[in-house]
Parts: structure tokens; C-alpha cells; sequence
């Protein structure tokens, strides 16, 4: 006996699935998120990223919807579950070991991703992994190998985390790890989730970095960093004493070169203040990073590149901590573009400290102009002012 369609019982669960798959559909919007902004930047930046938060507040969702932004493949690993050897490689025997040595296969997500050449890792529940599980993962966030195989560079790695206290199992993470991450707090906004539930989230905005900006971008982070930290020298290296503010974000020479990527990247894809404000506080901590938020607000560095171009008209600021940053900045532009205009208009800014008294704070800066200069270039005048310092430096040669 032939059985037909009519006669076939209907799957109970197709139009159950039909259901679910419909829940699923949805759009995203334009919308003003300095969380979603501050992670996309730390991502631009290729920075790793630590999400905090609470359990089932979104942080897998947004990644999901960061990596379709990009249009890369998405690896996520439950950094809870696995053994240190997931992340360290497992021992292979190869041919004659004694030879080749003996190579540590990585695991499969590391392989696919490595196929693609780009895309995100995401560890989750990092915190929730214990102290052997997160040594293990140093080598991968630091030197993005696992195992034998390197990760290509346009991988970026993002990483979650629930406070200790609703962690199953919760550990804090070590100062070696947390050190070398951007720690966001994920939290979620009650309206944006009803309009969620009725079917329309917040985009992840994907920073476009304008290569016409890039030059005066890192010279104007670099003038703003260095002038901070030579102003406030205690905040360079400040580990907290107790465990919970170890495993977060602390300010550490490796964490201001984090600010620094941070505030370059902001400055070339113009982004919000507060995206970037959110994302150097996570890099160097709460209380550094507000005294260097406090700091740019007051600051307001002239353009650079723009005073290079004519340096004539350009007046000096009358603060000292500016003066010290805007000085910075100019050197970093000139050895982005190094060129003999750009180098002899550097000492015509510099002679400008001379001009308004303050010769020693413009010493540090002239030193470092003084060692980009290309033997065939002549000594500018502007020069002059430096020469004994530049001398007792031994960046240019004494006379005698």
C-alpha cells in the first residue's frame, strides 16, 4: 500500500520551529550606546576586551551582532570548561622529535579561525575558570598563539566575565591577565530591551578611521599621554592591594599604551567622547582615568600637522602641562612625516618656549627633534637656544 502526502502525519515540531525561527527575526537601528561604541572602538584598536557583567544581561548577543557587523566568523569557547592543554596545545609526536622537536596541536576553533584569517574569539565565563585555565590563556590574549599556531592579526579577542559573587565558581582573575585587557561594564538599558522584545536592537557601530586624520590622531594621543604621565609620575605603575581591583582595570606601563592605541583610534574615526572615555577608563582604571578625562578637558591641543604647515602663527599655550603636550604632539608629527620642512618648522615651534621663557620645558622635545635630524640637513637657528643642552645630551656634537 503506497502512502501519500495526505496520508503522512504532519511533523509536530515544523510549525513550532516556524514559531521560533519568526521570534528570531529582527532588525537593528542606529543609536546612541557609549557601551556598544567603547567596545567596537577597543576592537578597532585590536585590543582585547573583558566584558563585565551579570548573567544573561546580553554580553553574548552583542558579540554575535559585532562579528555579523564586521562580517567575520565568530569562535565562541567556555573558558570554564577546559583544561589549560585546550589553550597551551596538546603534544604531538611528530617524525624524530629530537629533531623537529615536538609540536603542540591547537584546537579546532584556533584552526578554522586561523583558515579564515580573520574573525573573534570569544572566551566566555572567563572568571569562572580557575588559576590554571588563566595562565593558560595569557599566552593566547599576549602573544595570540595557541599551541604551535599563530593567530592571524586581524583577530580580535573579546573575553566575558561575571563578578566573582554570581560566578559559578567564581575566581578573580590574576593581575598578569586582567592587565592585559580593556575592561567594559556591560549593563543593560530597561527601554532598550522592551524594544528589543518587540523585535529592534541598538547596532553595534563599526568605527571607519579617515586616513587623512591618522597622522595628527597619534601625535595629539601621544603629546596627551606623555604629558599626563610627566605630570602625574604616580600613576604610571599602580597595582591595587586587594584581589578584586587586581583582576580589573589598573593603570601599568602596558595599559597607558593601551590608552594611547585607545585615544589615536578615537581621535582618526572621530568618535564620541564618551565611547572613548569609557574605553581608556577601562583600559588604565577608574581613578587614573579620570584624572586623564579631567585632564583633556582642559587641554585643547591645537592641530599639530596644522601649526607644522605654518608656524608663524601659531601661539603657545600659557599653561605648562599644555605646553609640555602640545610640544610632544609636534615632535610625534614630525617623525610620522619626517621631511626638512617639517623638521626646521619644528624648531621655529620650539623656539617659541625660548621666546615666552620657559626654554625647559620645550628640552625634552628639542632632544628628541634633535635625533630625527638627517646629516645632510643644516643646523636651523632656531636651534640655537638648545645647543648646550642638546650637547651635554650628545644628540648633537660638542663644538670643541
Amino acid at each position: 500500500m503506497n502512502v501519500t502526502d495526505e496520508d503522512r502525519a504532519p511533523d509536530p515540531l515544523a510549525a513550532a520551529d516556524e514559531l521560533v525561527r519568526r521570534l528570531g527575526s529582527q532588525r537593528t537601528e542606529p543609536a546612541a550606546n557609549p557601551q556598544l561604541e567603547a567596545l567596537s572602538l577597543a576592537v578597532s584598536a585590536n585590543l582585547p576586551v573583558l566584558l563585565w557583567g551579570e548573567p544573561g544581561i546580553g554580553k553574548s548577543a552583542g558579540l554575535q551582532q559585532l562579528a555579523a557587523g564586521l562580517g567575520v566568523p565568530l569562535e565562541t569557547v567556555i573558558a570554564s570548561v577546559h583544561e589549560p592543554s585546550d589553550f597551551a596545545g596538546l603534544p604531538i609526536i611528530g617524525d624524530d622529535p629530537a629533531t623537529t622537536g615536538v609540536p603542540m596541536a591547537p584546537p579546532d576553533w584556533a584552526v578554522r579561525l586561523a583558515a579564515a584569517g580573520r574573525g573573534v574569539v570569544f572566551f566566555d565565563e572567563l572568571s569562572s575558570a580557575p588559576p590554571a585555565v588563566q595562565a593558560a590563556l595569557l599566552r593566547v590574549v599576549l602573544e595570540r598563539r595557541v599551541g604551535s599556531l599563530p593567530l592571524p592579526e586581524p583577530v580580535r579577542v573579546v573575553a566575558a566575565a561575571n563578578p566573582p559573587s554570581s560566578a559559578a565558581d567564581g575566581w578573580h582573575l590574576s593581575p598578569p591577565l586582567a592587565n592585559r585587557f580593556v575592561h567594559l561594564h556591560w549593563t543593560h538599558d530597561p527601554r532598550t530591551v522592551a524594544r528589543g522584545m518587540a523585535g529592534t536592537w541598538p547596532a553595534v557601530p563599526q568605527p571607519v578611521i579617515d586616513p587623512a586624520r591618522v597622522p595628527s590622531a597619534v601625535a595629539r594621543a601621544r603629546g596627551i599621554v606623555s604629558g599626563f604621565l610627566t605630570a602625574r609620575p604616580g600613576l604610571v605603575h599602580h597595582l591595587p592591594g586587594d584581589a578584586e581591583n587586581r583582576g580589573r582595570a589598573w593603570p601599568s606601563p602596558r595599559t597607558w599604551e593601551m590608552a594611547l592605541r585607545l585615544l589615536a583610534v578615537g581621535y582618526a574615526a572621530g568618535s564620541g567622547q564618551k565611547a572613548v572615555a569609557t574605553a581608556v577608563i577601562g583600559a588604565v582604571g577608574d581613578g587614573a582615568g579620570l584624572e586623564l578625562l579631567a585632564y583633556l578637558e582642559q587641554l585643547d591641543l591645537p592641530d599639530p600637522d596644522r601649526v607644522l604647515a605654518n608656524p608663524d602663527a601659531f601661539a603657545l599655550p600659557e599653561r605648562g602641562d599644555r605646553q609640555l603636550a602640545f610640544l610632544t604632539a609636534v615632535v610625534s608629527a614630525v617623525q610620522s612625516d619626517l621631511t626638512r620642512r617639517r623638521w626646521e618648522a619644528g624648531w621655529a615651534v620650539l623656539a617659541k618656549a625660548v621666546d615666552a621663557g620657559v626654554p625647559d620645558v620645550a628640552a625634552r622635545a628639542a632632544a628628541d627633534l634633535a635625533a630625527l635630524r638627517d646629516t645632510d640637513w643644516p643646523v636651523p637657528s632656531g636651534i640655537d637656544a638648545f645647543l648646550d643642552l642638546l650637547q651635554l645630551s650628545g644628540a648633537l656634537p660638542s663644538a670643541s
